[in-house]
């Protein structure tokens, strides 16, 4: 069984904070024991601060990674301007780059299935352009993963979408482990490869 960290823990919600954050809160309880700890303990609980320095650094590392604000805003206005064939072929390279094989989906609710290491992901795509995307386009991918195999071997999903998830489809991509990967998701993915001029 497969452990996932909490969304909730302190440690995933520094994770997605500014990694100056845990690096202040390892320096602040370096201090504090420092002033007030006996001499014998000082370096013992200097050292309480340590894993919070080591979140700062990985916070550090992926916030790093993150594309500017310009750039999703770039990616946004470039892929939403593109035809379903050439969005798709930008995506199969996206994932072909990131060791994924990658074969083309019959079907209305999936789109691309991509494999790698022994895992296989579905891929909800065509719909990348809808203002909204609705709980039907999550359900129809929900089938369609189970129908792929039971609820132990069944494939990952990924439903790629510019817009908003509704009300009700963000709880129910969150209950059944969907991922979903919206604007700034879309430019981390596609870093490095070449866009189309974004229309003026």
């Amino acid at each position: 069984m497969k452990l996932k960290m909490s969304d909730k823990s302190l440690f995933a919600m520094l994770l997605r904070s500014p990694w100056w954050i845990s690096l202040l809160i390892a320096l602040v309880l370096g201090l504090v024991a420092s002033a007030l700890l006996p001499a014998d303990y000082r370096v013992a609980g200097a050292l309480s601060g340590f894993p919070f320095a080591v979140i700062s650094a990985m916070a550090a590392q992926r916030q790093w990674r993150l594309p500017s604000a310009a750039r999703v805003q770039q990616t946004q206005l470039a892929t939403s301007a593109m035809a379903w064939p050439a969005f798709a072929a930008l995506l199969a390279q996206s994932f072909q780059r990131s060791g994924y094989s990658v074969a083309q989906a019959k079907g209305e609710a999936v789109d691309f299935s991509v494999q790698r290491q022994g895992r296989t992901m579905l891929v909800c795509a065509r719909r990348w352009k809808s203002a909204r995307i609705g709980i039907e386009t999550l359900r129809a991918l929900q089938a369609a993963r189970m129908s792929a195999g039971d609820a132990a071997e069944a494939p990952q999903a990924l439903c790629i979408c510019l817009g908003e998830l509704t009300d009700n489809a963000r709880p129910y991509a969150a209950e059944h482990g969907i991922t979903v990967w919206q604007a700034a998701d879309l430019a981390l993915a596609l870093r490095g490869l070449p866009l189309p001029p974004a229309p003026r």
